[in-house]
């Protein structure tokens, strides 16, 4: 490596932390020359270094297997001011490709433990970690970065980011003002598939125009797991689905956290007292949270390939020396190695980036459950738990909320109810809020004939 066996210097300009001399001389060569392969607007200086260094604060979100990757590789690409979320701790199982753990660590927060190895490990780097869900940051912490990078394995969580970033946009006469963009790089990888790809809410596709890109869950039928189950996983999903809600064994109302070990120790050990019953073998703590969670297998090498891309699209866009990706890369090495980037168009009925409220056909003899179901069941929308309010006779009225258990009990007879029983009006604006965004997300009731 260059300068590796050059005499250590104080580097005044980075907090007096330890330099050598020539350490940075790989990135430079991208930012002090100009190349066949930078942007047409690209001028060649000294400042992109220092900007990388003392002032680019970036955000990782997920320090697992891409997490890890993603913290080492922005590094040692010069990134210092580094924050990294995550809710988890260290399992056993992650060693084997979450590279910045070791066996000490089982049982400690994910993102503590990579954040002192990266501080550890790499003269003048700065990571602060925060052990808490994503969801329990506000606004003002978000706001202070200029690029996040999500190394995330939920769908749900991915959404939520995405509409947190929306929500910070800011429009003048309807037009997005481009100094309140806080560009996302979103990784993912699925077993040894993966995808990078680079949005700049407001103005690129943002996660929901494309939900239907991501695979569907499998989801077993009803039947089957509560009357003929012979897979390890129709018992799990049978004490998910089934007794969890039935036996509350943590109190009315709370759901089931596939991040709690007592939660996933319940499941599991009521998931082996099924699988006795009809004589089914292969339960494992580790399969349970995998079927709770909907893990799919990892491969390191996948990983590294994904985080190395996103990685380059940081650095693409806080330097300004290259074009970013536009805006969406797949990878493949199942049978060889294959790679291919298309532009993914931005959705204008989009649910969470457009600017109006989306239509919802139904006739006024339609039930809200029905209006339920399509919500939750279009490949656009994808909801997970949505609740319904309007504004029915100059009062705010919620009509249908999950959640709360106290209120779903009192709110479900409207399920089997017609709109028109429920006071709703043709043009009628419903506001529904899902676990997926951190904004309530409008609609507007279109009646059509009977």
């Amino acid at each position: 490596m260059a300068g590796m066996d050059e005499p250590m210097v104080v580097d005044g300009g980075s907090g007096g932390s330890c330099e050598w001399e020539g350490r940075w001389n790989h990135i430079k060569k991208f930012l002090e020359r100009s190349g066949p392969f930078t942007h047409p607007d690209f001028e060649p200086n000294t400042e992109s270094l220092r900007f990388l260094s003392e002032t680019c604060k970036i955000l990782v979100i997920g320090a697992g297997g891409l997490g890890c990757e993603l913290l080492k590789d922005l590094a040692l690409s010069g990134f210092r001011n580094i924050d990294v979320v995550d809710m988890d701790t260290i399992d056993v199982s992650n060693l084997n490709r979450q590279f910045l753990f070791r066996p000490k660590d089982v049982g400690r927060p994910k993102a503590e433990v990579a954040a002192d190895f990266i501080n550890g490990r790499i003269p003048g780097c700065h990571v602060v970690p925060h052990f808490k869900k994503i969801q329990d940051l506000d606004e003002t912490f978000y706001r202070q970065f200029h690029i996040i990078v999500c190394g995330l394995d939920s769908i749900v969580a991915r959404r939520w980011i995405n509409g947190m970033l929306l929500s910070l946009l800011v429009y003048e006469d309807g037009v997005v003002d481009q100094g309140s963009i806080i560009p996302l790089i979103d990784g993912g990888t699925e077993g040894f598939k993966g995808n990078a790809r680079v949005i700049f809410p407001g103005m690129s596709a943002c996660i929901d125009c494309t939900l239907e890109l991501y695979p569907p869950q499998i989801n077993f039928p009803m039947c089957t797991i509560a009357s003929m189950p012979r897979l390890p996983e129709h018992c799990i999903e049978y004490v998910r689905i089934l007794q969890w809600p039935k036996e509350t064994p943590f109190g009315d109302g709370v759901a089931l956290d596939g991040d709690d070990p007592e939660h996933i120790q319940w499941v599991y050990q009521r998931s082996l007292e099924r699988a006795a019953e009809f004589n089914i073998t292969g339960i494992t703590y580790r399969l349970t949270q995998g079927v709770v969670k909907r893990i799919i297998p990892a491969v390191a090498s996948t990983n590294a390939v994904i985080a190395a891309a996103c990685t380059t699209e940081v650095f693409k866009i806080a330097t300004s020396a290259y074009l970013p990706l536009s805006n969406y890369m797949v990878f493949n090495d199942v049978d060889g190695l294959y790679t291919y980037t298309f532009e993914a168009e931005r959705k204008e009925t989009c649910s969470a980036c457009s600017q109006v409220p989306l239509d919802l056909y139904f006739s006024p003899s339609s039930k809200l459950q029905e209006v339920m179901d399509y919500l939750t069941e279009s490949g656009s929308l994808q909801m997970k738990s949505p609740a319904i309010t309007a504004t029915v006779e100059g009062k705010n009225k919620t009509l249908y909320l999950q959640s709360v258990a106290s209120i779903e009990q009192r709110t479900r007879p409207n399920l089997s109810k017609t709109l028109k029983e429920l006071g709703l009006t043709d043009g009628q604006e419903l506001a529904v809020a899902d676990v997926t965004s951190p904004q309530t997300m409008l609609f507007r009731l279109c009646f059509t004939s009977e």
